[in-house]
């Protein structure tokens, strides 16, 4: 009977053991897990936070002092083949009010000699050419001559001009093609001038265009920079660069616009710091801000009043000068 209480006891003490006996030994190890596991949900929630966090201070360093990534800029609408080719004879006629005598800067008296100068320009400046070649006609004064010239007089004449050994080769291989193939003559055909050694597309084209009157674009580095800055073409090939570009004007201006576009590159619109602020075409320019923006700065980088280019018989043009800077934002311009 005693055992009977006790168990009576044991019963009513704690009804659930006798429903449940192993509660008291798997309850601690359920409870265990519950602890451990709430930390590790925790974790990620506070890692997604700090990731968060870490991205909105990014985010804000990164605009401080930058306006155009916190004010979005307005899109500018492709421009049209109509609107680009207004654009680009727009830009040629501005070209030859500020440049109306533009000119080959080459010292030359005939076809031969600006031949044999051009070919001798590759690679090194017209001042270079210019100080080069008087010695050079006044001793070689034909094709017949330079032909049959002693190689190494004519290389220490041109040595100021660089690479002297491969231009002698070539304007004495000129030379002689010319005596042997035209009668001592410059050709005026295309397609025999690109056969001469040393003549290429270009070299060709300022002879057609200076010496027989015949329409040629010039696709010189100046050329191809300006021409790419404005948007004319995106193409580097040459002979693409010269497709393209004649595509937008008139055959009668293309000589014209060579002169004016390689003065322009020359004077205002160079290569490493074009000045944007004194240029009278900057709101025809989709790449105007490139350069020096500011009037007074840009003036000083103007070129022609530094003591100008070989052969230059224009004055410094004032017109847009003596206004204090640019008329216009130009076209296109985003903010």
């Amino acid at each position: 009977m005693g055992a009977n209480k006790t168990a009576k006891a044991t019963k009513v003490s704690d009804p659930s053991a006798a429903e449940n006996p192993a509660r008291k030994t798997t309850a601690p190890a359920k409870a265990a897990p519950v602890r451990k596991a709430a930390p590790a949900k925790a974790a990620p929630v506070k890692k997604a936070a700090t990731a968060r966090k870490t991205a909105e201070v990014a985010e804000a360093a990164a605009t401080r002092g930058a306006p155009s990534a916190r004010r979005k800029a307005p899109a500018v609408k492709p421009e049209s083949r109509t609107a680009l080719v207004r654009r680009a004879r727009r830009i040629n006629r501005e070209l030859a009010e500020v440049y109306p005598y533009a000119h080959p800067e080459l010292d030359f008296e005939n076809s031969f000699q600006l031949i044999v100068a051009t070919v001798l320009s590759a690679q090194t400046t017209d001042l270079r050419v210019n100080q080069t070649t008087p010695a050079l006609f006044a001793k070689y004064p034909t094709p017949e001559d330079l032909a049959a010239a002693d190689p190494q007089e004519v290389e220490e004449i041109l040595r100021p001009c660089g690479f002297f050994r491969a231009k002698t080769k070539s304007v004495m291989g000129l030379s002689k093609a010319l005596v042997d193939n035209h009668g001592g003559e410059v050709p005026g055909r295309l397609e025999d001038l690109v056969k001469l050694p040393g003549v290429g597309r270009k070299t060709a084209f300022v002879v057609l265009g200076n010496a027989f009157g015949r329409p040629g674009i010039t696709v010189d580095t100046h050329f191809q920079r300006l021409v790419r800055r404005w948007r004319w073409t995106e193409a580097t090939d040459p002979d693409k660069i010269e497709a393209a570009v004649g595509a937008l004007f008139p055959k009668s201006e293309w000589t014209m616009l060579s002169h004016h576009v390689i003065f322009h590159g020359r004077r205002i619109c160079h290569a490493r710091k074009p000045a944007c602020g004194a240029c009278p075409i900057a709101p025809l320019c989709p790449a105007f801000g490139e350069g020096e923006t500011d009037p007074e700065k840009a003036r000083k980088l103007l070129k022609y009043e530094k003591g100008g280019f070989p052969g230059q018989r224009l004055k410094p043009p004032q017109s847009y000068l003596d206004a204090g800077g640019i008329p216009a934002p130009p076209l296109g311009a985003a903010g």
